[in-house]
């Protein structure tokens, strides 16, 4: 596994902070067990090279000669990304606040425990049957779609959740459209018929967890005190010995207080998630449990810990479902290479509990995410604004990163409510997937996870 697979994840960390550090906007340089790799921006391509082309590249870097050296290998083709904004395309996924409300106080919360800086309240079933209707009712056949219920709490709004989910089916069945269905909660109001209701219809069910009891109940208290890690795990039993169709997962919000990771990705492994992801606090109201630069290397050391064990699972053909892990892998072999982070203000839209539409859940409630409303459709001016200037290229640092195509200038709410104090992270994150990529796709014990077969050259 290379030379520190026993060492400290803190050194670690450092190590890989350094080898992802941007050195050339147009290419990324890395070595692995596998041998010497290039990784081209344009087109986010993989290469196996020779050591005397490594060095040369290396060199190519040092001089800003690498357009030359690409151009004289083969491999210097045009821009496949240019300045020009997404043209909008048709919706094809929607969140509802259908419960602006919650019972929870975790201080993180971007959505201000729930209620978006405002009142709470539920949204009502007219509001959601034209949200459905919006995203469902011109769609084409074959069209794909999602419709994510989120909060707040959006199991206080259940029956409402209920009837939008079935006037869905029966939309989309009419259009010989394919819906799937997605639900974020922190499980406290979780019953065995919501199982039922979800198993039904496939949902995505993800729980958010922020890690074993003592971590947990720390971050996210009952808003009348009290821990709540012990109601989530009860209620959440059930679903988990009832998936099939539906998928439940654990969403850990990470902050300077729960940085133990790969306890946490075994306990909920353990318990029968069917995937368990991190995501660090990047911005929260009166930023309490942002993520700071020490924060965040050692996350970073956390996380590759986790990863070198997806690494050891995989070689012997034990699931370890990692979730960052695994879309990384995904994301590598396939090529990903996008001018913007998400399909936000895009193909997908954000609904408040009172039908005003926003560029996603996070903007709920934020006039600069405004999208227009249910009453009178998307603002196509406000949306055509939002794809020119939230373009990877109007964005810096990203003008001058390796991984820009790949990461897409970062969550919007994020940067554009604090910047980017992550940036350093997520390429050092990248720089070691990359490297685990080349790794498990040499290596014929990983053909199971699809790894093989890869088109790098």
């Amino acid at each position: 596994m290379g030379m520190d697979t026993f060492a400290m994840p803190s050194a670690v960390a450092t190590r890989f902070m350094a080898a992802g550090a941007p050195r050339s906007p147009d290419i990324h340089l890395l070595e692995s067990e596998a041998g010497h790799h290039l990784f081209v921006a344009n087109g986010s391509r993989l290469f196996d090279v020779e050591p005397d082309l490594f060095a040369r590249l290396g060199a190519a870097i040092a001089a800003d000669r690498v357009s030359e050296v690409l151009s004289s290998i083969g491999i210097g083709e045009p821009p496949l990304i240019d300045d020009a904004p997404l043209p909008a395309p048709a919706i094809h996924a929607l969140s509802l606040a259908i419960a602006q409300k919650c019972n929870l106080g975790c201080t993180y919360c971007y959505a201000q425990q729930g209620e978006f800086g405002g009142t709470a309240k539920n949204m009502e079933l007219g509001e959601a049957l034209r949200a459905v209707d919006l995203l469902v009712g011109t769609a084409q056949p074959g069209a794909r779609l999602n419709l994510a219920f989120l909060g707040g709490e959006p199991l206080v709004n259940r029956k409402v959740l209920q009837a939008a989910t079935r006037h869905a089916v029966e939309l989309a069945e009419g259009r010989e459209a394919k819906i799937t269905f997605s639900i974020t909660t922190n499980g406290t109001l979780l019953s065995e018929d919501d199982g039922r209701f979800f198993e039904e219809h496939g949902f995505a069910v993800t729980i958010s967890i922020d890690g074993p009891r003592e971590a947990h109940d720390a971050l996210r208290p009952f808003k009348g005190g009290g821990g709540s890690y012990d109601a989530v795990m009860k209620r959440v039993a059930p679903l988990l010995k009832m998936q099939r169709r539906m998928q439940v997962s654990a969403r850990v919000t990470v902050t300077p207080r729960n940085l133990s990771l790969r306890r946490t990705l075994d306990t909920f492994i353990a318990a029968g998630f069917h995937s368990v992801g991190f995501s660090p606090v990047l911005n929260a109201p009166n930023a309490e449990g942002e993520m700071q630069s020490g924060d965040l290397e050692l996350m970073l050391g956390e996380m590759i810990d986790c990863g070198r064990e997806f690494e050891r699972a995989s070689r012997s053909g034990r699931r370890y479902p990692f979730a960052n892990m695994v879309n990384a892998m995904r994301e590598i072999h396939r090529g990903t290479h996008r001018p913007y982070p998400c399909g936000a203000g895009a193909g997908y839209l954000g609904v408040s509990a009172e039908g005003e539409l926003s560029a996603c859940h996070r903007f709920v409630g934020d006039e600069i995410g405004a999208m227009g409303s249910l009453d009178d459709g998307v603002d196509l001016s406000r949306q055509a604004d939002w794809l020119a200037t939230r373009h990877v290229h109007r964005q810096e640092p990203c003008k001058s990163c390796w991984a820009r195509y790949l990461c897409g200038g970062g969550c919007h709410h994020e940067v554009i409510r604090r910047g980017r104090p992550a940036c350093d992270y997520i390429r050092a994150w990248l720089h070691y997937c990359l490297e685990a990529y080349f790794r498990l796709s040499s290596d014929p014990g990983t053909a199971r996870l699809g790894l093989t077969g890869s088109d790098h050259g």
